[in-house]
């Protein structure tokens, strides 16, 4: 039975979730996510209009990728380092700025050496929107409903790589990036009535080093639990940098009854993600757990990895729906970063909730290098397969070795 108490409830929850920062970071990772996968939408035909085709486009993607990759990893401790120590909305202005200016760019490239250098700098931008903004969400909100803010902003950021889908089949890959730019410039403007986060401020009245990356590395327990916080991602990323990412030439391997449009697999998949972290978020909240959710879901994403590679699927349309599947078992990204913000102190929040994803994002460089080292030996399915299950394992054992930070108060620091 509803009672007037409880709809009271409620209605407190929901005006707490709909502040201004929780939407504008929740916005500005739309327009993060946008930029970061239109690329992995528009690989083919805008590498074909620079002249790249044949067994090319597979190696200049992966190029391209490595780029942005290389990027991602530079510009999260770059990000990370200015959050604990000069703010979380410094980092969140400064990398929207330069990434949609990237991404403007990005719409007027003539060379394959141009695109490298601005998807590396899309990179560099793209690097502090996530970890600032999920730092901001998870400062600011109550424990109790904290995980609610972060499964918002992790939603509209998936829903910012369906729209990149649907900009490049509208339009001209070169207008796709210019309306991400045009997207990140107009949020600017929301962002000027942006607070800063309290627990911030606190600890800037502390005699303490904030943002210290040699924090991290002079602490034994501490950076074990840093290690494990990046590698309990590694299945998301192998799952979108390879799988996803590289579906046209899965599919021409699995021979399937008509070629894959990659923007259609990035798309669909990202579809099932938004699924996935509003139920894997729900989950968390109604269990009280984030590392049984993270659990569950890893295991969901291996037994649609098993489907993807090894089924005998031969029909185009099943083929997505498994890429659907996946994306849905990707979910627990979500939980993933909220978890890496909960472990560590208010000085160092920013740098790991930033730099932790961006690994796992430029973890797609080795995974992409052993997937081709491997693929000469075991073929194109088997070395797939031999990477995904790597990544699976060590994801497994890194979560068994961390904390359950549900219940955790935010409001204490790293010494």
């Amino acid at each position: 039975m509803i009672t007037p108490a409880t709809t009271s409830t409620n209605r407190t929850v929901i005006s707490q979730l709909l502040q201004l920062p929780v939407l504008v970071a929740a916005l500005g990772y739309l327009v993060d996510m946008y930029d970061l996968f239109l690329f992995s939408v528009v690989r083919v035909p805008s590498l074909k209009a620079l002249g790249v085709d044949g067994d090319r486009l597979l190696s200049e993607g992966i190029l391209l990728l490595n780029a942005q990759m290389a990027g991602l990893l530079i510009g999260g401790i770059f990000w990370g380092i200015l959050g604990d120590k000069r703010g979380r909305l410094s980092v969140l202005f400064g990398s929207i700025l330069l990434y949609s200016l990237a991404n403007i760019a990005n719409g007027f490239v003539t060379s394959l050496n141009q695109y490298v250098g601005l998807r590396f700098i899309a990179g560099l931008g793209l690097a502090g929107e996530l970890g600032a903004g999920i730092t901001l969400v998870t400062e600011i909100l109550p424990k109790q409903i904290r995980g609610y803010g972060t499964t918002l902003v992790a939603t509209m950021g998936v829903l910012g790589a369906i729209l990149a889908y649907f900009m490049a089949d509208l339009f001209d890959w070169r207008i796709s990036y210019f309306i991400g730019g045009g997207m990140g410039l107009t949020l600017l403007v929301l962002r000027f009535n942006v607070l800063e986060s309290g627990l911030f401020i606190k600890s800037q009245k502390q005699t303490l080093s904030r943002g210290s990356i040699g924090m991290l590395f002079s602490d034994r327990a501490r950076l074990a639990k840093y290690i494990q916080s990046i590698l309990v991602g590694l299945p998301i990323w192998f799952v979108v940098g390879i799988l996803i990412t590289f579906s046209p030439e899965f599919g021409k391997a699995l021979g399937l009854s008509a070629p894959v449009v990659a923007g259609k697999a990035v798309m669909l998949s990202f579809s099932g993600q938004v699924a996935g972290d509003l139920v894997s978020g729900f989950l968390s909240q109604s269990m009280q757990s984030r590392k049984k959710v993270i659990r569950l879901f890893m295991l969901l994403s291996f037994v649609f990895m098993l489907v993807y590679l090894l089924a005998p699927v031969r029909d185009i349309t099943l083929f997505y729906v498994v890429c659907v599947c996946l994306g849905f078992a990707n979910g627990y990204w979500t939980l993933f970063v909220t978890i890496a913000a909960e472990l560590f102190g208010t000085n160092l929040r920013a740098t790991v909730a930033t730099t932790v994803p961006n690994f796992v994002r430029g973890a797609t460089i080795p995974l992409s290098a052993l997937f081709i080292q491997l693929k000469p030996a075991l073929g194109t399915i088997y070395s797939a397969l031999a990477v995904g299950l790597l990544t699976l394992i060590i994801a497994l054992i890194a979560l068994s070795f961390l904390d359950e930070t549900f219940k955790k108060d935010l409001d204490y620091v790293e010494e």
